[in-house]
């Protein structure tokens, strides 16, 4: 893309500042990788033209939770209708014939999926590091594609002989995990703003590693000043587990092993209790609201809005694409709004408060201040609409996306770089892409 790029004429652009202004008949002036200027009537002879006439313009989306390696693994018949548990339990010989090449091409089809949603910015949580497989695949996918990730170095440590959930062949020794927590970080970690690799620590849940490794997992990522992420109170198994081996609830857990505060998020935390809720929002600790997967595998319905209500940080996460099954993440910020309004309340979310948790809230989530915004300063991450066709036609009110929008994006800027085009992923070759999934796809069912 050209270094300086002017979005001209859109017909609302909805900034997500702090005023929450939407603008009609809007431009945004770009300029290498900055949003420049943000108003009506805004020119630079240097800049190329984007037409935005007919479509809404919004900040790009952004995804807090996902497993990009769980691509190849959709729809896996015998999984289908599991509970989480069970769901884990067919799935995990699957993965443990996964290698290097799985990974990377999984989470290449998944960051193409998630940009064709709107999205420009991904946390990844990989725990499992069969065959050679490391947390590099995964990176070298997001280069490729050009979406931000914030990559979190996951682990599994008690198997099925010790008592945990997983095989003894897919975790690794307490010890390995923190050392290539440490490699990883000092590899690829950027605190710098405009940051394109974030690394995270994420040992994978309360069921699969021990105490110690969270308590030393908390240390070590705060001695690396980089942020923390696991899964919590997913479902009511999750609940009875916590209660048997640890005498606590969840909440009490993480507080325990240091695993709460503005430097850490959980995924789920679909069976949260009001204690809970007040702890999280004291903290500042950040939680992924996942809906489809939470409905996909019947874990119940996430107190978002109480969380919201409460003042805790929240934002969305397509989860996996073995329990979700699609990575689309503006169908995730529907469902968010959907699901609360038929718990609660047809007045208790908003679509545009819907959209704030996946822009605005996301960014906070995940500890950024210069993305999540259409704001002169902030990094050049921006979603285009295009409201004119079928999926919107008839539709009074353009920023109600998740009213009647489409679901795929039409143009998406990440750092002033043009990722999609007209609804077509532009960093990489698609099409090997698919047939290269193919392959490693046949690879596993003849297996």
């Amino acid at each position: 893309m050209h270094r300086c790029f002017l979005i001209r004429n859109a017909d609302v652009i909805l900034t997500m500042d702090d005023g929450r202004q939407e603008i009609k008949g809007g431009d945004i002036l770009v300029r290498d990788g900055v949003i420049e200027a943000v108003g009506q009537g805004l020119y630079d002879d240097d800049a190329q033209i984007v037409d935005g006439r007919g479509c809404l313009v919004t900040p790009g989306l952004i995804n807090t939770h996902h497993h990009l390696y769980q691509t190849l693994t959709r729809a896996v018949p015998a999984a289908q209708d599991a509970l989480l548990f069970g769901w884990l339990k067919t799935l995990y010989p699957i993965w443990a014939r996964f290698g290097p090449d799985h990974m990377r091409v999984s989470a290449m089809v998944g960051l193409a999926e998630l940009a064709l949603s709107g999205c420009s910015t991904t946390s990844d949580h990989l725990y499992l590091y069969p065959n050679g497989a490391r947390l590099d695949d995964t990176i070298d996918a997001a280069k490729a594609i050009g979406l931000r990730l914030h990559a979190t170095r996951g682990g599994m440590s008690i198997g099925e002989s010790a008592g945990g959930l997983p095989p003894d062949s897919l975790v690794e020794r307490e010890e390995d995990i923190l050392d290539d927590c440490i490699r990883v970080i000092d590899a690829f970690h950027d605190p710098n703003p405009g940051a394109m690799i974030r690394v995270g620590v994420a040992p994978c849940s309360p069921f699969s590693v021990s105490r110690d490794l969270m308590r030393d997992a908390a240390i070590l990522a705060r001695d690396k000043g980089v942020m923390m992420h696991t899964h919590l109170a997913e479902n009511d198994e999750d609940i009875a587990y916590s209660l048997e081996k640890f005498g606590c609830r969840p909440g009490q857990y993480a507080e325990d092993l240091g695993w709460t505060g503005p430097d850490v998020w959980h995924a789920h935390c679909v069976k949260l209790d009001v204690s809970e809720i007040e702890l999280f929002a004291k903290t500042g600790t950040g939680v992924a609201h996942c809906p489809c997967s939470n409905c996909r595998l019947g874990s119940g319905v996430a107190p978002v809005r109480a969380m919201r209500d409460a003042g805790v940080n929240v934002g969305l996460g397509v989860d996996g694409s073995a329990s979700n099954d699609i990575g689309n993440l503006v169908a995730e910020a529907r469902m968010a709004m959907l699901l609360q309004r038929v718990t609660y309340g047809a007045d208790k979310m908003s679509p545009r408060e819907a959209l704030e948790i996946a822009t605005r809230g996301g960014a906070r989530v995940l500890g950024r201040d210069d993305i999540g915004q259409i704001v002169p300063g902030m990094r050049a991450d921006i979603a285009i609409w295009d409201m004119s066709d079928v999926e919107a036609a008839g539709s009074w009110d353009p920023a109600a996306l998740l009213l009647a929008g489409p679901m795929v994006v039409k143009h998406l800027f990440v750092e002033g770089r043009h990722v999609v085009s007209d609804s077509w992923v532009t960093t990489i070759n698609m099409e090997t892409t698919l047939a290269s999934q193919a392959r490693l796809l046949k690879g596993l069912m003849d297996g």
